[in-house]
């Protein structure tokens, strides 16, 4: 029994280990993808390397999802504790994903909120710490994070939506695309509503006072 969960285990780590030097062809969510919901495309992808995603994109994404990116191991133990308590209060189990625990849930996992979902995630994000710079987990979110129905990837967003590689993205462009991260089947880019304006106007000065921290130099160091 001990030697099969040793197995296991190791299975779990190779292609996360994998993927820190090979860029991920294609992604759990992108295999879950419904081609009726994406203009009858399977989805939108293309990889690019960290320095053709400029610095507009990076910012925003950590401002809009995880500020505290540069210095946690994987985990904001604060939106933890609010999460259970909340679950506690009313039942309902809130959003506390760091940027690593989403790379793990887009790579490799299933939508959702069940406790299962969010053990497994928990491990692949654990490995992924461990074994990976910040520079590359962030590389990896920007590239695969969805930003609408089938799109996939801050670059297949740039050409989508704005007919723009990634480096030529304005602040605005950046914060837009952040701004539906939290709901990308049902926020919108291209018809942004109210609400997700609003966020975009949040997000532009979050990402303007990570920039005047020196976030950027603080993920390509660790």
């Amino acid at each position: 029994m001990g030697l099969l969960f040793l197995l296991l285990l190791l299975l779990g780590c190779l292609p996360v280990l994998l993927l820190r030097w090979i860029n991920p062809p294609v992604t759990a969510f992108m295999l879950q993808n419904d081609p009726a919901s994406s203009q009858n495309a399977r989805y939108h992808y293309q990889w690019m390397d960290w320095r053709d995603l400029g610095s507009k994109a990076p910012l925003a994404v950590m401002a809009a999802e995880d500020q505290k990116f540069p210095d946690h191991r994987g985990f904001d133990v604060a939106s933890i504790h609010k999460a259970v308590t909340q679950r506690r209060n009313n039942g309902t189990l809130r959003g506390a994903s760091t940027i690593t625990q989403q790379v793990a849930k887009n790579l490799f996992l299933w939508p959702g909120r069940s406790f299962l979902r969010k053990a497994i995630e928990a491990y692949f994000a654990v490995i992924i710490e461990i074994s990976w710079p910040k520079q590359r987990i962030l590389e990896v979110y920007l590239n695969i994070a969805e930003f609408g129905p089938g799109i996939y990837g801050v670059p297949a967003a740039s050409r989508l939506y704005f007919n723009k590689t990634p480096r030529q993205l304005t602040e605005a462009d950046a914060a837009l695309l952040a701004a539906v991260l939290p709901n990308p089947k049902q926020l919108q880019v291209g018809k942004p509503s109210a609400y997700v304006r609003e966020r975009q106007r949040w997000i532009m000065q979050h990402a303007e006072r990570l920039r005047q921290y020196g976030w950027l130099a603080r993920v390509a160091e660790k």
